[in-house]
């Protein structure tokens, strides 16, 4: 009997304490407190998007979101074996096109269709990068990067080489810079993605004519080894003598340092690092990469990451209310303040950007044909890849090993293997 009147007493016991460890789940405002956590392929953004997040606590007070990114050559390896599993972070960066829209069709992204703003405050081009092809929105767009040269305005200045207008101005210059004992690029081969997304993909639009040039490819018009696409390889081809010494097995990191140090006069890359130089010794701008003379003058505005939500998440309310928060000038303006610098906000509106380089970056894209990564939207769905394929020709072609002809045919043959236009 009295170990029934004891067991009764801690069941009293227990239940009287219950309220107080759900008072102590709710802020000041009676909400409940709820922990999110946002995966992301940008390690070097910590502190930046922290900042960002912790803006928009003060606007919901009750909701913590906690900043968790993977090494960016993982992330989307990572994240699908994390939504497999049932251990997927509630809101995660989205990369644009078919490996977004993969992870929506596949059931772990959810529709954000009717986010409220999504479709007013961003137009029908920088929705589509994150529609899958039923047409439903699987992220809210949260920023797009720009592929530029970075120049170092001290050297162009003492060597008297002006900014180049046509690609064959830009090889001239390269040319100039090398008679004078200086190292024109720091581009490497060492970790093989930038040489490609940065540089050749930098260089299409002005090569292909920009998304109508692109389109024609993806709709069978032209095929994949044209003219344009070989003296795009070509291109490539031509700079490899214009790198430093030993750029095969040079690193991104290394090219970073070369040019950062003053070793080398440019570099082609995306603007996600006009905030790595802020601290240099000299003068440095950046310029669009040049198209061949006769051609539009063109620029890859790359849609670069959405904001999306599990689809299992526990909190979906929260991941709505973020994602609703994105698509309001309020929260784009907050967004532009905190994002790193070189990435900027794709609402519909005009938005302050304070960094002076990153306003000059930005100013390289009006007037020009604009395009998205030449292969991200209709090229990277089967294998082998079109990306795979463009990345083993420019490395290949810059070592010297294939001609810009058999690397285009490769391209147009590989990807003939499964996409039909």
């Amino acid at each position: 009997m009295k170990k029934i009147a004891i067991a009764v007493l801690a069941v009293f016991m227990v239940a009287a304490l219950l309220p107080v460890f759900a008072a102590g789940s709710k802020d000041a405002a009676g909400g409940e407190k709820v922990t999110l956590t946002m995966g992301s392929w940008r390690t070097d953004d910590v502190v930046q998007i922290t900042a960002l997040l912790n803006e928009y606590k003060k606007v919901k007070p009750n909701v913590t979101i906690e900043f968790k990114p993977t090494i960016n050559v993982d992330y989307n390896a990572t994240l699908r074996l994390q939504l497999e599993s049932g251990t997927g972070p509630d809101l995660m960066y989205a990369r644009s096109y078919a490996t977004g829209a993969k992870l929506f069709t596949d059931g772990y992204f959810a529709d954000v269709t009717d986010i409220p703003g999504l479709k007013e405050n961003f137009t029908a081009g920088n929705r589509a990068p994150w529609t899958a092809p039923n047409g439903k929105a699987f992220a809210v767009p949260f920023n797009a990067i720009v592929q530029v040269v970075y120049y170092n305005k001290d050297i162009f200045k003492k060597a008297g080489v002006a900014i180049p207008q046509t690609w064959e101005d830009f090889l001239k210059a390269c040319d100039s810079l090398k008679k004078a004992g200086i190292t024109p690029l720091s581009n490497g081969l060492a970790d093989e993605w930038d040489i490609n997304e940065c540089f050749m993909m930098g260089i299409l639009p002005g090569f292909v004519g920009g998304a109508e040039g692109r389109a024609a490819y993806e709709k069978g018009k032209v095929p994949l080894n044209d003219a344009k696409m070989v003296a795009a390889f070509q291109a490539m081809a031509d700079v490899a003598k214009y790198c430093p010494e030993g750029f095969s097995a040079l690193t991104y990191n290394d090219s970073i340092a070369l040019f950062a140090t003053g070793k080398t006069a440019m570099w082609v890359d995306g603007s996600w690092n006009a905030g790595a130089f802020k601290d240099v010794p000299f003068n440095w701008g950046t310029f669009a990469l040049p198209a061949p003379a006769g051609k539009k003058a063109a620029i890859c505005f790359h849609p670069d990451t959405g904001m999306a939500y599990n689809k299992a998440t526990k909190h979906e309310k929260e991941c709505k209310e973020f994602l609703a928060w994105l698509c309001t000038v309020e929260g784009a303006t907050v967004s532009a303040k905190f994002m790193p610098t070189g990435f900027f906000p794709m609402l519909n509106a005009a938005i302050k950007i304070e960094n002076a380089h990153a306003n000059e970056i930005l100013a390289l894209t009006q007037g020009k044909l604009q395009d998205a990564r030449f292969v991200w939207e209709r090229f990277m769905d089967e294998q082998p890849s079109g990306y795979v394929l463009m990345n083993q020709g420019v490395i290949s072609v810059m070592k010297g090993e294939k001609t810009a002809k058999q690397a285009a045919d490769e391209l147009a043959a590989g990807v003939a293997k499964w996409y039909k236009p």
